[in-house]
């Protein structure tokens, strides 16, 4: 630990590994209040977020509107579980299901609960509607994917860190280049049993690679062709993080199963949706999938709240504008250590030029400490994404932190 970290701080710090999994490897900041795109450590020093809480609060933390909805449905209701009926489901269920134009929706609670959804969805549509064999059904995913750490996900996975002694793993899974349209269309030729392919529209967690122009649409006529569920993992880069309300909306794009998380509840707590036509959700019948919190009317409340400020307050057309400023800044740094510059709205990335296995680290508790938080991912790139309710005069001071602690290595 940094002799730099003030006894307040280090006090948490050492309780938390003490008593906690140390499955994490977070910055020295120990956090314990937020407002819009600030937050404030226990020390009393303020930062800009530039995580989002990997995007989960894209209407800025604490967003009043969203709170407000919180605290008085925490009021009256909180939890009946599916086995009865709640009369705030059938809200947010009609609200979110015409916001994103589709026929139903199945709510659940973390990311990774909806890419599991998906997962069975897939499958149960192309046993009972594609004639596929039983247990033959067959999803297409990408290398560098980052979908959750449930052990049918990682079995997926090319990040050893995510497998290493995790297995066995779960098969009826095929991996493929991401951005590559002919690894796609080449397995889909040769593969009649294949039932999805499971997509990020930017790969967030593997260093915000964005595919080229077109490779969305490409990838859905071939899915079209080939009678292949198109499945869109919206849940890092949907709910206007990238500048439209969908990533998939920028090559005007409509999945076959949309899965949406995080910012979904402004960040006040676990929710997940997984959005389908009827010919695809009605496969699953009653028994057969849920979820004790899935759909409870806290969290129905909350993500009609949610959707609500990024529709009222515009943040999607926001973060396509100043998106495009803060990478244009970026650029005009011109720093040695800026290898590439890589985003989509406010979904953003530089890649670090150094021969130091840390320098990304390194560089981002450097910004810490000039009051700009930033993590790194996949050792030498460093993702910035602050909430979409930032202006552009916060923009451009954060610019400057950024540009001064780059100068202080370079």
């Amino acid at each position: 630990m940094p002799e730099t970290i003030d006894q307040k701080s280090a006090y948490f710090i050492d309780l938390e590994a003490q008593y906690g999994a140390h499955n994490y490897h977070p910055l020295p900041v120990v956090l314990t209040r937020g407002a819009g795109v600030y937050v404030w450590d226990v020390e009393g020093k303020k930062y800009y977020d530039f995580l989002s809480g990997y995007s989960s609060v894209n209407q800025g933390h604490c967003h009043p509107r969203i709170l407000e909805a919180f605290a008085h449905q925490a009021q009256r209701l909180t939890l009946t579980s599916r086995a009865f009926y709640n009369d705030q489901l059938g809200v947010f269920a009609s609200y979110i299901t015409r916001l994103f134009g589709y026929d139903k929706v199945l709510p659940m609670n973390t990311g990774v609960e909806a890419v599991e959804t998906a997962i069975k969805l897939c499958r149960k549509w192309a046993y009972e509607k594609k004639g596929v064999k039983e247990n033959k059904a067959t999803i297409i995913v990408c290398d560098h994917n980052f979908h959750g750490r449930t052990t049918t996900v990682i079995s997926f996975s090319s990040d050893p860190s995510a497998k290493n002694h995790f297995g066995p793993f779960s098969s009826g899974f095929i991996n493929i280049p991401y951005n590559d349209l002919q690894a796609l269309e080449n397995l889909l030729q040769r593969d009649a049993d294949i039932a999805g392919f499971l997509v990020e529209p930017i790969q967030g967690e593997a260093g915000v690679f964005v595919p080229d122009e077109g490779y969305l649409s490409k990838a859905k006529a071939l899915c079209e062709k080939y009678n292949v569920l198109f499945i869109a993992d919206e849940i890092q880069t949907g709910l206007g993080r990238t500048g439209k309300m969908l990533a998939c909306d920028h090559e005007n794009v409509r999945p076959d199963i949309v899965l949406l998380g995080k910012a979904l509840s402004g960040g006040m707590m676990p929710i997940s949706a997984v959005l389908a036509d009827d010919d695809i959700m009605l496969t699953i019948r009653p028994g057969e999938h849920g979820s004790t919190f899935g759909g409870n009317p806290l969290a129905s409340v909350t993500a009609v709240a949610a959707l609500q400020v990024l529709v009222d307050e515009n943040m999607a057309e926001q973060a396509e504008r100043l998106g495009q400023f803060f990478r244009d800044a970026l650029e005009k740094l011109q720093s040695p250590l800026i290898k590439t510059i890589r985003g989509k709205g406010l979904l953003n990335a530089i890649e670090i030029n150094s021969t130091d296995p840390n320098m990304a680290w390194n560089i981002c508790v450097a910004m810490s400490q000039k009051g700009l938080l930033a993590k790194p991912t996949h050792g030498d790139k460093i993702r910035f994404a602050p909430p979409l309710t930032i202006t552009e005069e916060q923009l451009s001071a954060c610019i400057v932190i950024i540009q001064q602690t780059l100068q202080t290595f370079e």
